[in-house]
């Protein structure tokens, strides 16, 4: 969710919140509040800030190892935005996020391309990357020789994603994936990012929950045929399909907070809650308390509440509807 961090860089202390998918132990099976149900209790405000109306052009940097198999589902995914596929479609799931407006009245934009990719998988920065050291990855990114990134100020979005074997600060401990933006020291300009890392060997049971078990709690690793009431990942593999509905998290907030002067809920700039903060562990109608609600399920018994291109299906984290005052997705029964 929120969490504050200070870095020291050229001799100046910088301290910025780093807006975050977090999970506690306490949280997997009872979550903090959250607003399923209508609420006039969530003091979600604007903050006078710019939101992403303009097409967004998504750039994937490949940070580490990748299965081709995972990007493939994850670029599937976002293709999925601006695609048509059977209702509900990831394309439906993000109308909720597109009532969001600044100050101009223009809406976030449904026009959301994968503009290109950058394959770093010579972990340019080492194997562990600190929060501040992420800028340097997209930096590298689109600096590096002969094929770098395009450096888009005006839409572009730079999305850094950690293969199985790369550590990041805080990751598994405290958060899944955060977005803040980019320094004009590092970077050159100032471009909203989004950090999500593969939780599939390092910490299943806390970032790619529902679909494993925490390892406190006693139960059997997932499987399909293994007899235990986990639920099945609906593209094969707990650690991406878990990282897909972070991403989904993390891209609706950097959509509405981009600077971190848009929409969110507290008086603190610092530790703002956010329109997927809102809604951590919910996913279907009836969801929260470690419930995540009423979902599909294929014929493997696999949770989905989305369709997307290629016949894929998908499992996302529902946001804060500002129109309906609750947290909403396409699937929901009412």
């Amino acid at each position: 969710m929120r969490r504050l961090h200070c870095h020291l860089l050229l001799l100046s202390l910088s301290c910025y919140s780093s807006l975050a998918l977090s999970w506690s132990h306490n949280q997997q099976f009872q979550q903090a509040e959250n607003y399923e149900g209508s609420s006039d209790l969530v003091d979600l405000q604007y903050h006078m800030g710019p939101v992403l109306a303009s097409p967004i052009n998504i750039y994937i940097i490949w940070y580490g190892n990748w299965n081709p198999s995972h990007q493939a589902t994850i670029r599937d995914f976002l293709y999925s935005f601006s695609s048509s596929a059977p209702f509900p479609s990831v394309a439906d799931w993000w109308q909720s996020v597109r009532f969001y407006t600044d100050q101009t009245g223009s809406n976030i934009t449904g026009n959301i391309a994968l503009a290109g990719e950058f394959y770093d998988s010579g972990y340019s920065h080492g194997r562990y990357l600190t929060r501040l050291s992420i800028q340097s990855v997209i930096k590298y990114a689109v600096t590096s020789r002969p094929r770098p990134l395009p450096l888009n100020s005006r839409d572009g979005l730079y999305l850094v994603l950690t293969s199985s074997d790369v550590g990041v600060q805080d990751f598994c401990r405290a958060v899944c994936g955060f977005h803040y933006f980019t320094f004009p020291m590092i970077v050159g300009v100032t471009l909203p990012y989004a950090w999500v890392g593969y939780s599939g060997t390092q910490c299943p049971g806390v970032c790619a929950y529902p679909f494993a078990w925490p390892k406190y709690s006693g139960k059997p690793p997932p499987s399909r045929d293994g007899g235990n009431n986990i639920m099945g990942a609906p593209n094969g593999d707990p650690g991406v399909d878990g990282m897909i509905s972070v991403i989904a998290h993390e891209l609706a907030e950097v959509s509405s907070n981009p600077l971190v002067n848009a929409w969110y809920a507290g008086d603190d700039p610092t530790a703002p809650t956010e329109i997927a903060d809102l809604c951590v562990g919910v996913y279907g109608s009836g969801g929260g308390g470690g419930f995540v609600g009423e979902v599909y399920k294929d014929s493997w018994g696999d949770g989905y509440n989305v369709n997307g291109v290629k016949k894929r299906r998908f499992l996302v984290q529902w946001v804060w509807n500002p129109v309906k005052r609750r947290c909403f997705g396409p699937n929901a029964m009412d």
